[in-house]
């Protein structure tokens, strides 16, 4: 794949809020260094909860004050900023959100009532599951089978807060083919938190769902490409005026690119990546 390389990466200081695009970040076992590593606790129905449940996290913004670990500064919609883990941060938090939280550093693997889920909003499984994903009562849900196995009584994986795999990465190519598929929807780069967008120059479709079970050099480290990622509700929320709520656009990847879009990796070889560095598939 000639001139391939890292066109953007992207870091998430807090759980479901916008992150912060990095020249470079360091990958190590878990994921890369300081991405998720707040996340918002659900005051009302218990448990370490994202944009699938709170919409309105998308509508704040996080990035550190001087590189990871440093001080966490979160804007909200209005403008005002607040600190993580400060005083007066989850109130401020939980009235931009209408909904009561608190913010929470990532706790040890061994805290497992911090990980458990909360209360489900129904006792109906499919009315539940048909939420979270954001799924009409005729699609189809996506195979929960290709998750880790702890993530159906845990929010995340123990002692992080990314969902399923420390890494999503999408193509340049990705982005261009459903904007030319859904001309009407805004695909900005916030709807669909990528750790990694990959340059493909003027390849169609989405090319990167062809690395699926190979091993991937980016500069100096080796990832591992797992699976797809099979989009959920997160896709349709609102961010600001510019990028509304839209549910054409999961749709749109539900009926047409069989409920995925990115994929997902985990670290086989830890060290530094950077924008502009060569992506190869070794397959």
């Amino acid at each position: 794949m000639p001139n391939v390389h890292v066109s953007e990466i992207w870091r998430y200081p807090v759980k479901s809020m916008i992150g912060e695009p990095v020249e470079a970040a360091e990958l190590v076992d878990d994921g890369m260094v300081g991405d998720r590593m707040w996340a918002a606790r659900d005051e009302v129905r218990g448990g370490i909860r994202g944009a699938k449940k709170i919409g309105a996290l998308m509508r704040l913004a996080a990035a550190y004050d001087d590189g990871p670990g440093s001080a966490v500064t979160i804007t909200l919609p209005d403008g005002t900023t607040v600190r993580a883990g400060e005083g007066g941060a989850d109130q401020a938090v939980s009235t931009a959100l209408e909904h009561q939280v608190t913010l929470w550093p990532r706790m040890p693997a061994t805290d497992l009532d911090h990980y458990r889920r909360g209360a489900p909003d129904t006792d109906d499984l499919m009315e539940e599951l048909q939420s979270i994903f954001g799924r009409e009562p005729d699609e189809p849900l996506p195979d929960l089978s290709v998750f880790p196995p702890e993530i159906l009584e845990y929010e995340s994986p123990l002692g992080t807060y990314y969902d399923a795999f420390p890494l999503m990465i999408m193509s340049t190519s990705a982005f261009r083919s459903m904007a030319e598929a859904v001309p009407d929807s805004v695909i900005d780069v916030r709807r669909f938190r990528p750790s990694l967008i990959v340059d493909t120059g003027d390849r169609g479709g989405h090319p990167e769902l062809d690395w699926i079970g190979s091993r991937v050099s980016v500069g100096e480290v080796e990832l591992e490409i797992v699976t797809g990622c099979p989009r959920c509700v997160m896709v349709t929320r609102e961010i600001d005026d510019a990028v509304p709520g839209d549910r054409a656009i999961l749709r749109h990847i539900v009926r047409d690119l069989d409920q995925i879009v990115g994929v997902y990796a985990r670290i086989v070889r830890n060290g530094t990546i950077r924008v502009s560095d060569p992506v190869t598939v070794d397959r």
